[in-house]
């Protein structure tokens, strides 16, 4: 695994709110306990998928814990901090399958447990969730 595939750039982070409420709004959804992932995959049209381009198809991702949930702004960034972690130390089969398949992916991880839980709870979660995407694709594709 090369070095640069553990960074998480700002390339990757979903910004904008027209882009949000995209998601939100077109966006399907599944549960990874405690993890709610929402996404929309596209074709990417403006870029060939080849190895020698820059990494224009990578997903982009947006890490949300309410504030109805957890009152203290230091429980929501310690959550979306451990969530972040977790998709940085496990995003690379999702990069590469965006990649291989030319793909403009958003994808939203919403934390829903009314409790913090343990940073080795949040990272299985993240890590089931980036093989849920993968799985579900692959068989949108098939169909």
């Amino acid at each position: 695994m090369r070095a640069s595939s553990k960074k998480f750039p700002k390339s990757e982070k979903l910004c904008g709110k027209l882009r949000v409420k995209a998601l939100y709004d077109n966006g399907r959804h599944f549960t990874c306990y405690p993890l709610r992932v929402t996404y929309i995959v596209k074709e990417d049209t403006t870029a060939p998928a080849s190895a020698s381009s820059p990494c224009h198809s990578d997903p982009q991702i947006l890490i949300w814990a309410p504030k109805s949930l957890f009152r203290h702004a230091v429980d929501r960034n310690r959550l979306r901090r451990q969530m972040r972690e977790a998709y940085r130390l496990s995003a690379a089969p999702l990069r590469e399958y965006a990649m291989r398949h030319n793909l403009n992916m958003h994808v939203a991880f919403n934390y829903i447990a009314n409790e913090q839980l343990q940073y080795s709870q949040i990272e299985k979660a993240v890590r089931k969730a980036i093989n849920k995407l993968t799985e579900a694709e692959a068989r949108v594709e098939s169909k």
